[in-house]
C-alpha cells in the first residue's frame, strides 16, 4: 500500500494505492483519494477513486459506497476503517454497480436526469498552454462538457456532467499543481471561486462537447450563455466580475 500526503490549508489531502486481490478473476490496483476538512472527523472527508481495471462508472459507484459507509464513523477517525471496507467488499460493490447499470439502461435509457452544472471563476493563468491541456484532459476523463472561456481578463469554466464527476473535478481542481507562480515554480490553483453548482434545468441547453473558446466583447460571451438557456446565470454572475 503506497501512500502520499500533502498538507493543505483547508485540512489535509493524501492518496493511498491499494491492491484488491482477486475481484472478478483479477487483482485491482485502487487510487484512492482522500482530502479531510479542518472539522474531520466530525464531518466527512472527500474521496476520489480511480482504477485501470474498473470503468469510470464502476469507480463512482465504489467511491458513494465509501461516503455512505463514512457516515458511520463519524466523529471517530475513519481512514483506516474505509480502507478495509473496501478490500473487504469491492467484490460485492463491483457486482452491483453492474446490475444496476443493466436496469439503468433498460429502465432509463436516454434520460439526463441528475445532471449538473458548474461554473468557475479564474483570477489568472500563468502556465495557459499547460493549463489549458490540462483542464481538457480532466474533463475528458471525467465525460464533462461545457466551455472554458477567456474574455478580456475574464477567465471562466462551465462544466455539465454527472453530479459526482463534477465533485471530483473540483477536487482534482483545488488539489493539483496546475499553475506556476510569479517565479515560475508549479503551483496549486488558489484563486479559484465556485460562481454557481446547480442542477441542469429543462430550460438549459446540454452541450455536446467541451471546448476551448476566446470572446472578443461581453456581448459575443453573454451570447454564448444565452444560446445555451443561461441568460440568468450570466446576468447574476458575470457582470460584477468587470468591477
Amino acid at each position: 500500500m503506497a501512500e502520499e500526503r500533502k498538507k493543505e490549508t483547508h485540512g489535509i489531502s493524501f492518496r493511498i494505492q491499494i491492491t484488491v486481490k482477486e475481484v472478478l478473476d483479477t487483482d485491482v490496483l485502487l487510487k484512492l483519494f482522500f482530502h479531510l476538512p479542518v472539522n474531520y472527523p466530525s464531518t466527512v472527508p472527500d474521496i476520489s477513486v480511480t482504477s485501470d481495471q474498473l470503468t469510470r462508472a464502476q469507480c463512482v459507484d465504489v467511491r458513494e459506497k465509501l461516503l455512505e459507509e463514512a457516515k458511520q464513523h463519524l466523529s471517530e477517525p475513519m481512514v483506516h476503517d474505509l480502507i478495509l471496507w473496501v478490500q473487504q467488499h469491492l467484490k460485492d460493490v463491483i457486482k452491483q454497480s453492474a446490475t444496476v447499470c443493466n436496469e439503468k439502461t433498460t429502465l432509463s435509457k436516454g434520460t439526463e436526469d441528475g445532471i449538473w452544472m458548474l461554473l468557475l471563476h479564474f483570477d489568472h493563468m500563468r502556465a495557459k498552454a499547460k493549463y489549458v491541456k490540462t483542464v481538457e484532459k480532466w474533463a475528458s476523463d471525467l465525460r464533462l462538457t461545457g466551455r472554458l472561456m477567456f474574455m478580456g481578463k475574464i477567465i471562466l469554466i462551465l462544466l455539465q456532467g454527472d453530479r459526482n464527476s463534477i465533485k471530483e473535478y473540483l477536487i482534482l481542481q483545488k488539489t493539483s499543481k496546475v499553475d506556476v507562480d510569479s517565479s515560475g515554480k508549479k503551483c496549486k490553483e488558489k484563486m479559484m471561486r465556485v460562481l454557481c453548482e446547480t442542477e441542469l434545468q429543462s430550460q438549459h441547453k446540454r452541450f455536446q462537447m467541451f471546448e476551448v473558446k476566446e470572446y472578443s466583447s461581453l456581448e459575443e460571451l453573454q451570447k454564448e450563455f444565452e444560446t445555451a438557456g443561461l441568460t440568468t446565470l450570466f446576468s447574476e454572475f458575470v457582470p460584477p466580475l468587470l468591477k
